[in-house]
């Protein structure tokens, strides 16, 4: 959108004004703006808003000079990336991720999951079951429709079981 005043550069600011009931709108550019009195402030990204309020709390300075040997990842860094960058950062900044990963996890802090080389049981009809359907599926499409036909009734037998 070009702006409404110089008609040259783009549009960045835009006015709603509400006269009598009536909406009026301006669309103008920022140097068109300052002529007009609207004061533009310079756009700040939600990172550098978060950080500047991370540096403000307390005891977060000293987290801030907080820098693993390994990898060279600050503190700061890691609020900003939301990554670590190796794994003695959990030495490093010990403290507060734990209180992080306790919020994020609903206070937990252990692992409460599956357990690696516990097999489950499998009922051997399932068993069939899935292997016949696998079965009819490949059957149907390489078009062999007689053993398809086989499948099926299989399948109808295992249910009826």
């Amino acid at each position: 959108m070009v702006c409404q005043r110089c008609k040259k550069q783009t549009a960045t600011v835009h006015l709603t004004d509400l006269v009598k009931g009536e909406k009026r709108e301006k669309h103008l550019c920022e140097q068109c703006a300052a002529h007009e009195g609207v004061t533009v402030k310079q756009h700040i990204s939600i990172n550098d808003v978060l950080n500047s309020f991370l540096m403000s709390q307390t005891g977060v300075q000293q987290l801030a000079q907080l820098k693993c040997p390994d990898c060279g990842m600050s503190f700061v860094e890691f609020r900003s990336q939301g990554l670590l960058g190796c794994p003695r950062d959990y030495d490093v900044f010990g403290e507060v991720l734990n209180g992080m990963i306790e919020r994020a996890q609903d206070g937990h802090t252990q692992h409460a999951g599956k357990a690696p080389g516990q097999s489950k049981v499998v009922d051997p009809r399932q068993q069939k079951r899935l292997r016949l359907h696998r079965e009819l599926r490949e059957a149907i499409e390489n078009e062999k429709y007689e053993l398809a036909a086989q499948l099926r009734d299989q399948l109808a037998e295992l249910d009826a079981q």
